[in-house]
């Protein structure tokens, strides 16, 4: 019984005051499979079966120890849901910051790509447009180079000057400038070349000539020079002989020299054998011969010749020619004799080799340092103001000595000349001051070198605007010693032609008057390549500076608009267009696009067959 008192005993007081660890030992299955525990399951069972009182108090036991047992179990479950949840909720937590992690990620991937491909883009776009300007500048630099290619490699020729620092200095400042500026650019030339050869259909020489010609080629060299280019076509169109041409010595410079001593003969009949026949004199039946003179009609077509002067010749045998200037017409002739007038003046026509030679020397001197130079032909001479009636800025006993020698020569027509109003109309050649502020405005420096390609310059101090402005001016007597000029230095043709050369090297050539040299120089420079060639716009400039004297327009506005007038004035290529008047429309000469400048078929076959 105590035994069974103290298992009661221990079960009340286990029911009434046990620990949470008994309680939880109490309800383990371990605590079901004591010894103890099978005992009293037996005990049980013995009195459940007698219905004893035993009985009724182990039942109240085991009722009240199993409901603690279940409250206690629900207890810890519901702890280790709680736990649970907590563990959940870390993981929800950490998953939720992984997917952000990544998202940020992947979105800093893909903005650094966006922004990486925008940004090389831009970079490429810079790097491209950075590699054009580069490829402009190049381009700038070879265009402004061209001075040393084409036909000039006597251009390097050395000189023995002596040393002079402020001009050695003065001509590198000048080479920078040279090398970075656009006024020195040959203009555009197209798709042109020179065409000037013979065609497979061209007609060999006949075998029996219809007669000689003597021709006498009047005014000064360069109207010479084209008039017997003319002859040479005419002598062409009748089949005629063509003796070699005397040359004028009565004009207001009475040069003695005759054909052979500017021209070399050998080269002329040579490169034109095929064309005509040319002698150096008449053969000796023919001398006896009286010839018969004729002055051919003013800018005639080939017609003209064949038709009215062919049957002359033939009755009469010998011709004699007292005028060749402008004696053919500009257009509206074959082919054939378009190119062999140009055959006759860019091939054949060459100067005798001391002219040559002296003037490769002053070329090269004018290059010196590789410096580039302009070629002015300033026609303030004494003959071409006194016909023309143009006095500007002369002092009065000059212009009077101008209207005298007007008057004096007799087939000049024009005698009473109003000078002020023609210089207006823009028809008097360009005083040395409009020259010099002309140059300025176009942007060329005071270091520019420039050669005065023209005879004797009229007037008292004339020259001193110019060469204020320009100090490193030049001519043949300047530029030449005296051992070199002397055997030219009676000789204007002979100096003309040393003119011509150092005019047609340049880099720019400039007239200011449109005399015969300035048609005949432009047109070569057009042949051989578009060289920049500057033809100011008198009528319009002459205001210009009449208004910057008087103080109506500003120095910048006045070389703003001398810009803007003379943007296309530069020997650009352009077809020369027949007029209604011959004496008024474009000299062939001058400009011998079309006739002896062609687009360049070739190319422009394979352009199609691209």
């Amino acid at each position: 019984m105590a035994t069974n008192a103290e298992d009661k005993g221990g079960g009340s007081s286990s029911s009434s005051s046990s620990t949470p660890s008994s309680s939880y030992a109490a309800c383990s299955p371990r605590h079901l499979m004591t010894r103890r525990s099978h005992s009293l399951k037996k005990n049980q069972d013995a009195e459940l079966l007698l219905d004893s009182p035993k009985q009724q108090g182990h039942s109240l036991f085991s009722e009240n120890e199993c409901g603690y047992c279940a409250s206690e179990a629900i207890s810890a479950l519901n702890f280790i849901a709680h736990l649970n949840h907590k563990k959940n909720m870390r993981h929800q937590l950490f998953c939720f910051f992984s997917v952000l992690l990544v998202f940020f990620v992947t979105m800093k991937v893909v903005s650094d790509g966006w922004l990486g491909s925008q940004i090389e883009q831009q970079t490429r776009f810079k790097d491209i447009t950075r590699s054009i300007l580069v490829l402009q500048q190049f381009n700038s630099i070879e265009r402004s180079a061209q001075y040393l290619s084409e036909e000039n490699e006597h251009r390097r020729l050395s000189w023995a000057m002596p040393p002079d620092k402020d001009k050695d200095a003065a001509s590198e400042e000048n080479d920078e400038e040279f090398q970075d500026s656009k006024i020195w650019l040959n203009p555009r030339r197209a798709n042109l070349e020179q065409c000037v050869e013979r065609s497979k259909s061209y007609k060999k020489l006949e075998g029996t000539t219809n007669g000689y010609i003597l021709v006498h080629a009047n005014g000064g060299l360069n109207q010479m020079r084209t008039g017997i280019c003319d002859m040479v076509a005419v002598a062409r169109i009748m089949n005629a002989t063509l003796v070699l041409p005397s040359l004028d010595h009565t004009s207001f410079w009475t040069d003695p020299s005759d054909f052979e001593d500017i021209f070399d003969w050998h080269l002329f009949t040579n490169t034109l054998k095929e064309d005509v026949r040319i002698v150096k004199s008449l053969p000796a039946p023919y001398m006896k011969i009286e010839p018969l003179e004729k002055a051919p009609i003013s800018w005639s077509k080939h017609t003209y010749y064949k038709q009215e002067v062919l049957p002359l010749l033939k009755k009469h045998k010998v011709m004699h020619f007292t005028h060749t200037d402008s004696r053919l017409a500009n257009n509206g002739l074959p082919n054939s004799i378009q190119k062999l007038r140009c055959r006759t003046n860019y091939q054949a026509l060459r100067y005798t080799r001391p002219i040559e030679d002296l003037g490769k020397q002053l070329v090269a001197r004018m290059r010196k340092n590789g410096s580039p130079y302009i070629a002015l032909h300033l026609r303030y001479e004494k003959d071409m103001l006194a016909f023309t009636g143009c006095a500007h800025n002369l002092a009065f006993e000059e212009a009077e000595e101008l209207r005298e020698m007007r008057y004096n020569v007799k087939h000049w027509k024009e005698k009473d000349i109003d000078g002020e109003q023609k210089r207006m109309e823009g028809g008097c050649p360009m005083t040395p001051r409009e020259t010099a502020l002309f140059l300025k405005a176009l942007g060329y420096s005071s270091t520019t070198n420039i050669y005065i390609a023209a005879g004797e310059i009229y007037g008292n101090g004339s020259m001193r605007a110019l060469q204020d402005e320009f100090p490193n001016v030049f001519t043949h007597s300047t530029l030449a010693t005296e051992e070199e000029i002397k055997p030219l230095k009676n000789y204007q043709n002979r100096l003309a032609a040393l003119d011509y050369i150092l005019a047609l090297e340049s880099d720019v050539f400039m007239y200011t008057y449109d005399g015969n040299m300035a048609k005949a120089v432009q047109g070569h420079r057009r042949f051989e390549g578009f060289r920049k060639t500057i033809n100011p716009d008198r009528q319009n400039l002459v205001k210009l500076i009449d208004e910057l004297d008087q103080g109506e327009i500003s120095w910048d506005t006045f070389a703003f608009k001398v810009n803007e007038l003379h943007t296309d004035r530069d020997g650009a290529s352009y077809p020369r267009e027949a007029g209604d008047i011959p004496r008024l429309e474009e000299n062939f000469y001058a400009n011998p696009f079309p006739g002896c400048i062609c687009e360049k078929q070739e190319k422009i076959r394979k352009l199609l067959n691209y």
